[in-house]
């Protein structure tokens, strides 16, 4: 009888002890595996910082404002022209200039670059952007202030800021308040925030503020283009440029998103007199909308075993590995499903 009890009391620690081991590598993957994405120490963590870098692209188009507050003691030397039908004197002074405003479009407009992930709490990237806009003549009371050239093209490094201000995170805290007022013992309510907050949320909202510095290129009057002497008239000011706006992220795996920004840009130019005499400060308002790609660098390599299907993640001799493409959800919670 003694013997029987024994061998009882084996068998139960051998089943209960197989189940911890599989709670402990649930899926193939171990919770205590100290380097599971690479052999060492120094890989896994070269791939842990990896990962959390993205390269991006986005297009898009905008709509832009200039304007100006004009003065000069010699306005001949603009090319400030007055409508037809009208035959007044400008009269302006230092302490009463003639505002004056224009606007037209700005498209396309392309930007590539490298964004870093801080803790899903900020980001911040850099890149190089492209522009290219016309420049319709501003207007201000009876006077018309024609451009030399009725279109530019820009570029600019820009570096940016962003602060997460909604995203899984807090949509998951956000509904642990909501969920605040039913007890513990409420099993039904608890399964159900249960449930909903173990939900793949793919959205998230960014606030950005971008900065840096703008170059204008082929901004010429066509007629003077064979003077190599030549000299544009509107540079852009010393001061650098910089803009705010809102992004919406969607997450289609761990690794690929899609991302749609309004922004608003604020820039300055100067506007010099036909003999360099002199300036005129210029405001620029864009207004923008871009669409974009962004694609984060996986720090998990892709499994190349032959004959392994498993399209999650998984554990190979220790490491970690991803059976599928970057643009198919990596973690699978329960199961496996194409």
């Amino acid at each position: 009888m003694m013997q029987k009890k024994t061998l009882l009391l084996c068998f139960l620690i051998l089943v209960f002890g197989s189940a911890f081991a599989q709670e402990e590598d649930i899926f193939g993957i171990s919770r205590k595996a100290k380097n599971p994405k690479s052999e060492s120490a120094v890989g896994n963590a070269f791939r842990n910082v990896l990962e959390q870098f993205a390269l991006e692209v986005s297009t898009g188009a905008g709509y832009q404002q200039f304007s100006t507050d004009f003065f000069s003691p010699n306005p001949d030397l603009y090319p400030l022209t007055q409508f037809q039908n009208f035959d007044e004197p400008l009269d302006i002074s230092e302490e009463n200039p003639l505002a004056m405003k224009g606007s037209d479009w700005v498209f396309p407009v392309l930007n590539a670059g490298v964004r870093v992930n801080l803790f899903n709490l900020l980001t911040i990237g850099g890149g190089y952007g492209m522009e290219w806009g016309n420049i319709k003549p501003m207007v201000g009371g009876n006077f018309e202030f024609p451009f030399e050239g009725a279109s530019y093209q820009a570029t600019r490094f820009y570096g940016t800021v962003g602060l997460v201000l909604w995203d899984a995170n807090r949509r998951a805290k956000y509904l642990q308040w909501r969920y605040r007022r039913y007890a513990s013992a409420n099993l039904y309510m608890q399964s159900e925030l249960r449930q909903r907050v173990r939900q793949i949320y793919p959205w998230r909202l960014i606030a950005e503020a971008d900065f840096g510095n703008l170059n204008i290129k082929n901004f010429v009057n066509p007629s003077l283009t064979q003077n190599p002497n030549y000299t544009p008239r509107l540079a852009v000011a010393d001061q650098p440029a910089f803009g705010i706006g809102l992004r919406l992220e969607r997450d289609f795996s761990e690794y690929t998103k899609l991302f749609i920004k309004g922004s608003m840009d604020i820039r300055s130019f100067t506007y010099s007199a036909s003999d360099f005499s002199e300036f005129q400060e210029l405001d620029q308002r864009v207004y923008g909308m871009q669409v974009g790609l962004a694609i984060r660098i996986p720090g998990t390599k892709r499994c190349k075993i032959a004959g392994c299907g498993v399209v999650m993640k998984h554990m190979h001799n220790g490491v970690e590995y991803r059976g599928s493409s970057i643009f198919n959800l990596q973690n699978r919670k329960i199961g496996q499903w194409y």
